[in-house]
Order: structure tokens, then C-alpha cells, then sequence
């Protein structure tokens, strides 16, 4: 385990092993000299990583007074497996709830809220850890989620149909055609470059399971919106180009959440956290913190089963 620490956040990395013996990187902010709110758990997006792309992200939720969680997945940034190569969805979030859960249960967790915050493809990442224990989580921060691939990025039909077959073939094969991401997702030229020269970012065509894989899920959050019960903030860019704001709107739309809100920011591309200019960075960061200052202190701590236990099995909204 490495550690350190600066005036108002001490950070920590370590490994932990999944349950396919492969080694994950795991990280964590935490306040130096306060007891946290709550707690924030990072689904970083795809190709991309926690430690160093998430890290402002990560310390300006610390400087708010909220603990700070991350983990790279299988095959990104610090974590084995080849380079953003996903072979099963599934079992990308099952590593992520297994080691979650892990922190929330720890003693001196217990009774503290949880939250969970994802980015892109993290959004997905996100949904499905919801899905898997729908009444674990205490709330959810949507940042462009992932829960339908925008037509501009998608191959054709036809295209997608051959890709789908040779996925079983040669899964791990970079030869899906599309855009660079980096350069229409980013909107500011230095952050470009410095994701550019990231080590642990994949910058390369997305490899046919991956890309196979990224399109499965997606389709299926998209078919089951719905199903969303906890209490969320989504937030989208008018002019991502990566993922589609229309079902951003589709989510607050028809999600059964008592709790949700949706903000769309005009002008803003698909990377809201550090992608854009300092001050819509603010902007973006200003509501986030504001969203989760009132539902951390609303209420007792623990997850939304332990509250419905203490009202007879009613959810009570804030």
C-alpha cells in the first residue's frame, strides 16, 4: 500500500485480487481532518482510469468533506488484463460491487451514506451495480452516462452484424471503425494532451469484445430506464457527440425514482468532470456538491433497505 497526504487529503493505492486471480488497482481520497459525510464511490469511463484522470474530481469532493473510492477495471489503467479488453461485462461489475461493498461494510463505515458517481461508460457501470442490489446504494451521481451509444458513433447495421459474429472469432482484435474519442470528447486541447499522454489511458480502435460487449449493455439499460429507483443527479453536455442526452432525458422521464434530477449544460461536450473550461467545471462540480451536501445530511446514514426497515418498508423522499 502506498500512502500520502497533503494539507486537507490523505490518499492511499493498493491491489486486490478478483475472483479470476487477477490483481486491481484500488484507490482512496479521504478528508484529513474531519470525519467524512459520506461516502463516494468512482465508475471511471471507458479506456480511462481513476488515480490520475479522476483525481481532481476525487479532491474537490474531498475539500467538500466526502471519502473517495476508485478501482480500476480488468484491462484498464493500473489493473491486469490486456489493454480495454472487457470479455464479459458481468464480471466487471461484480469486481466492482464485491469491492465496494467491502468499504461500506467496513465498522468505521457503518451508518454512513453511499454513493455511488459515474462517468460514461462508468454510468453503466453504475446502473448495473444498482440493478444487482437495488437498495444498497444511497444515491447516484450520472455524469453523460453510457446508457445508449450515440448514433455518430455507432458502425451501421451491417457493419455491427459482421462485428458481432467475429467477436466470438477473434474478441480481442482492434479493428472496430469509428471516431477518436479523446479528440470529440475533451473539449479543452490541453486536457486532450494530457489524456494523450497518459500511460493508463487505451487509445487505440476498441477491440470486437469490448466494442460487442459496450453495445449489449448499453441496449439492454436502455430497454429497462424504468427499473432506476434511487434517488439521482444526471448530468449532460448539449453538445456530447459520445453518448446520447436524449436518453439522459429518457432517464429522468420514466426512472421510478422518487428523487432524480437532470441538468443539461448548453455548449458543454461529453467531459464534464475535466474536460471543459474551469469555470463550467465549477459549474458542473457546484451542482454536483450541492446535490450531495442535502442528501448526506438528510437523514440518518446506511443504505436504503436499513431506512426502509426503519419506517415499516415505506420510502420516505427528502
Amino acid at each position: 500500500m502506498q500512502a500520502s497526504q497533503t494539507d486537507d487529503t490523505v490518499y492511499e493505492e493498493s491491489f486486490i485480487k478478483n475472483s479470476r486471480g487477477m490483481k486491481l488497482f484500488t484507490c482512496k481520497w479521504v478528508p484529513a481532518k474531519q470525519e467524512p459525510k459520506a461516502l463516494v464511490f468512482i465508475c471511471h469511463g471507458y479506456a480511462m482510469e481513476c488515480s490520475i484522470t479522476m483525481n481532481s474530481t476525487a479532491r474537490r469532493l474531498v475539500k467538500a468533506g466526502f471519502a473517495v473510492y476508485g478501482i480500476d477495471y480488468e484491462g484498464h489503467g493500473k489493473s491486469d488484463g490486456l489493454s480495454a479488453y472487457v470479455p464479459n461485462f458481468d464480471q466487471l461489475v461484480d469486481d466492482v460491487s464485491t469491492h465496494y461493498t467491502s468499504i461500506c461494510e467496513r465498522e468505521e463505515n457503518k451508518g454512513k451514506k453511499r454513493f455511488l458517481l459515474g462517468e460514461s461508460m462508468g454510468g453503466a457501470v453504475l446502473l448495473l451495480l444498482h440493478r444487482k442490489k437495488p437498495e444498497f446504494w444511497d444515491g447516484a451521481i450520472l455524469a453523460a452516462p453510457m446508457c445508449k451509444i450515440a448514433e455518430d458513433m455507432k458502425p451501421n447495421p451491417l457493419v455491427i452484424s459482421i462485428l458481432s459474429k467475429l467477436s466470438g472469432v477473434i474478441p480481442s482484435w482492434k479493428i472496430i471503425p469509428g471516431q477518436d474519442i479523446i479528440e470529440i470528447a475533451f473539449k479543452q486541447p490541453e486536457i486532450r494532451k494530457q489524456v494523450r499522454e497518459n500511460r493508463y489511458c487505451y487509445k487505440g480502435r476498441p477491440r470486437l469484445k469490448t466494442a460487442y460487449e459496450l453495445l449489449r449493455v448499453s441496449t439492454d439499460l436502455e430497454k429497462r430506464l424504468n427499473e432506476v429507483s434511487l434517488p439521482f443527479i444526471v448530468l449532460h453536455g448539449e453538445d456530447d457527440k459520445v453518448t446520447d442526452k436524449a436518453v439522459s432525458g429518457e432517464l429522468y422521464e420514466v426512472a421510478s425514482s422518487w428523487d432524480k434530477t437532470l441538468k443539461l449544460y448548453p455548449g458543454m461536450w461529453h467531459g464534464l468532470l475535466y474536460g471543459e473550461t474551469p469555470e463550467n467545471i465549477d459549474l458542473v462540480f457546484a451542482d454536483i456538491i450541492g446535490w450531495l451536501d442535502k442528501r448526506a445530511s438528510d437523514g440518518k446514514g446506511g443504505s436504503e433497505s436499513e431506512r426502509k426497515r426503519r419506517t415499516g418498508g415505506i420510502s420516505l423522499k427528502g
